[in-house]
């Protein structure tokens, strides 16, 4: 096989009449997928490869053969690369810091500075009214130092424990999301020798400063594992089993209540949920149901002033806020109603303090925050909207650990407004600006946003977030667009800032974010109306976005690039096969688009917690639908858009032989000359690489690549 599975794999062997470079091109190998449901052949089926550590040489071969092919195919495109990441890397303030956040006697806060790719973590000892003059500032993690030398590095959790003495982080080398649990002294900065590798990145400290609990990783599906019980200094071979969820259609995470008085085991689906507690004080106690599992119910609770509040779906579409007496949480006669549900507008997380609770709502896809003190009950007639001021935005809770603080920390953005944290006071509602985030050469006043609405084609109202340059954009049909789509998993697409989209915005091109169905934008219905046999939905308000946006002159007909990544790759692998005519240019980043094969496996990392996603396609029904949309097999024998895909080799998330089979099979039925550019980065995965300007590399070359193709044809 080896020998023939790749042809003319750069300029070098291209004959010395044809002036572009040959793609690679993928041998064909038969083979058969079964399932219940019948047999599909899938001739590119030879480029998977399970193992972690390295790949067949045939596979390296190609995807090397994919890489070279794409930096020949974009050499002329080299300049404007170049110019476009020293624009994005301009626009950065290199040395930054975050605004210090209080937790339990320390003020936390990430540096980066000049020239570094990783930050450096700190605290400086303080009260609630800010750090004790003279106080030293401790370095907890060098990020620099932890990195060096590592092709990929990443940070995940980070916890000290109760008594400020030690602390326990999880880090990443690979891009798989495969952590190592590890442990420092923080009175002598000794890195203990505790290392327990294989871990996700949810951790809890128990009161003792000596227990802390982890969740062991499944090492064939990457997907959550039993919870264990660690005590540091002792071999990890001790270590106790704690809890193991057996349905793995649940994710389990591990975290200490913001009381610190409970350690909460949640096991969370989404059509379902279970809490279980561990008294913080009492480690090796057996944890007890709190709130059990329930078809169709998802709860997510909390302890603090002696009480649980709880965030429910039951009889609440877009949930409720609930509390209840410390013990009796499953009590429903014992609820007490503090926010009822509401049909417009869905309540997305709450934070407690010792005066108040703070929510993040949702209404009109905009996210706001709501302040409810407290002392023996919640005041909802002293309530508060955080205001806002544009009508496209994101408002979100900040880092708000410790519950003493009396003001909530809130984070606020709009496609042309910086990252602003504001601290703002529960009694007053008076707003603190702590940070805006410094976007060097930036003037927001040159550029303006607005929300539109887009039509369906079966009635909805589809909201579509706008920006764009004044001086630049005209509204007058002829504008570049791009275009950008997510809809799954009830994820919202928040209408936020993004330093390097304005290089786009100014080159003339019109940014639109569309907020389809399958996020939960407008509430849970939004969501269940883009899920399971409702997944066209998605497709279809992408696509009626875009004829929205043509057809009322807010961009060019030849002009809209589309652009999405994971399951927003699956959506713009649905829009190139359903709408493609309708697109200049498609960018598709570690997309999933073998929806099919991948629901059948049971053995791909997160398949059986996606069934309530897409569909369990062991049933005959939900086979035939995942069918009828999934990218990679309703690619047909026609012309397509310009294409990019991008990917990493290490990806966890969407493997990287979906992107690979995609484009090959892509490559060899489609009837165009339009490009199709394939970039796959060997050291990384789903997430790209770690470093804040490595990152920057992949964003120029998809803008590179669209801004090209938008200039208008030679006259």
């Amino acid at each position: 096989m080896i020998a023939s599975i790749l042809v003319c794999l750069s300029t070098t062997n291209m004959p010395a009449n044809q002036s572009q470079p040959t793609p690679p091109v993928a041998t064909r190998i038969p083979y058969v997928i079964k399932s219940p449901q019948g047999e599909r052949p899938d001739d590119y089926y030879w480029m998977r490869d399970d193992d972690s550590k390295t790949k067949r040489p045939e596979i390296l071969a190609y995807l090397n053969a994919e890489n070279a092919y794409t930096v020949a195919v974009t050499a002329g495109l080299a300049p404007l690369e170049a110019k476009l990441l020293a624009e994005m890397r301009g626009r950065i303030k290199e040395d930054d810091q975050t605004p210090p956040a209080f937790d339990r006697g320390y003020w936390y806060s990430t540096r980066f500075d000049r020239g570094a790719e990783y930050a450096v973590y700190l605290r400086q000892a303080g009260t609630p009214d800010g750090p004790t003059a003279g106080a030293p500032e401790e370095v907890l993690l060098d990020g620099p130092t932890l990195a060096k030398g590592k092709p990929f590095y990443s940070i995940g959790a980070v916890e000290v424990s109760p008594d400020n003495q030690s602390l326990a982080w999880t880090d990443d080398v690979t891009g798989r999301r495969i952590s190592t649990l590890r442990f420092k002294n923080l009175r002598t900065g000794e890195v203990l020798a505790d290392a327990i590798p294989g871990v996700l990145e949810s951790i809890a400290w128990s009161k003792d400063n000596k227990t802390l609990f982890y969740i062991q990783q499944d090492p064939v599906l990457l997907q959550t594992g039993p919870v264990y019980r660690h005590e540091v200094g002792t071999p990890v071979a001790k270590d106790v089993l704690v809890y193991n969820e057996p349905d793995l259609t649940l994710s389990t995470s591990v975290e200490a209540s913001t009381s610190h008085e409970k350690i909460l085991i949640t096991m969370d689906g989404f059509d379902t949920t279970e809490l279980r507690a561990i008294p913080a004080d009492r480690p090796t106690d057996v944890p007890t149901v709190i709130l059990a599992r329930l078809p169709g119910v998802r709860n997510y609770a909390n302890h603090a002033n002696g009480r649980w509040v709880i965030r429910t779906n039951e009889a609440a579409r877009n949930f409720k806020l609930v509390e209840a007496p410390d013990g009796a949480a499953s009590d429903r006669s014992k609820w007490i109603v503090i926010i009822p549900n509401r049909r417009e507008t869905s309540l997305d997380q709450f934070t407690l303090f010792d005066g108040a609770i703070a929510v993040a709502e949702r209404a009109d896809a905009n996210s706001v925050v709501r302040v409810i003190p407290w002392g023996e009950k919640p005041s909802c007639a002293k309530a508060f909207a955080v205001e806002a001021g544009e009508t496209a935005f994101a408002m979100s809770l900040g880092t708000n650990r410790d519950p003493s603080l009396r003001n909530v920390r809130v984070n606020y953005t709009s496609m042309i407004t910086p990252r602003t944290i504001w601290d703002v006071d529960f009694a007053t509602g008076a707003r603190t600006v702590r940070k805006v985030q410094p976007v060097i050469g930036y003037e927001s006043t040159l550029y303006d946003t607005a929300r539109v609405w887009a039509q369906s084609r079966d009635g909805k109202r589809i909201p579509v977030s706008l920006a764009w340059r004044k001086d630049r954009y005209a509204k007058d049909g002829t504008a570049p667009v791009y275009q950008e789509g997510y809809g799954a998993y009830g994820i919202s697409s928040d209408a936020e800032f993004s330093s390097n989209q304005v290089s786009l915005m100014d080159r003339g091109f019109l940014l639109a974010t569309t907020h389809i169905r399958g996020g939960a934008d407008l509430g849970q219905d939004w969501y269940e109306d883009g899920r399971l046999t409702h997944k066209q939905n998605t497709f279809n308000d992408f696509v009626d976005t875009t004829d929205f946006l043509v057809s009322e002159k807010y961009g060019a007909k030849d002009r809209i690039f589309a652009t999405g990544g994971s399951a927003g790759g699956l959506l713009m692998g649905a829009i190139a096969n359903q709408a493609g005519e309708r697109y200049r240019a498609i960018g598709l980043h570690v997309p999933f688009v073998d929806a099919l094969t991948t629901m059948l496996d049971e053995t791909i990392p997160l398949t059986t917690n996606e069934w309530t996603q897409w569909g369990d396609p062991r049933e005959p029904a939900a086979y035939a639908y995942i069918g009828s949309y999934s990218p990679y097999d309703n690619i047909a024998r026609k012309a397509y858009p310009a294409i990019l895909v991008t990917t990493g080799l290490w990806d966890s998330q969407v493997q990287y032989f979906e992107p690979a089979k995609w484009v090959a099979k892509m490559r060899a039925m489609k009837t165009d000359s339009n490009p199709l550019i394939f970039r796959i980065n060997m050291d990384a995965g789903h997430g790209g690489n770690s470093g804040r300007f490595e990152r920057l590399k992949q964003v120029a070359l998809e803008y590179a690549f669209f801004i090209d193709l938008a200039k208008p044809p030679a006259q």
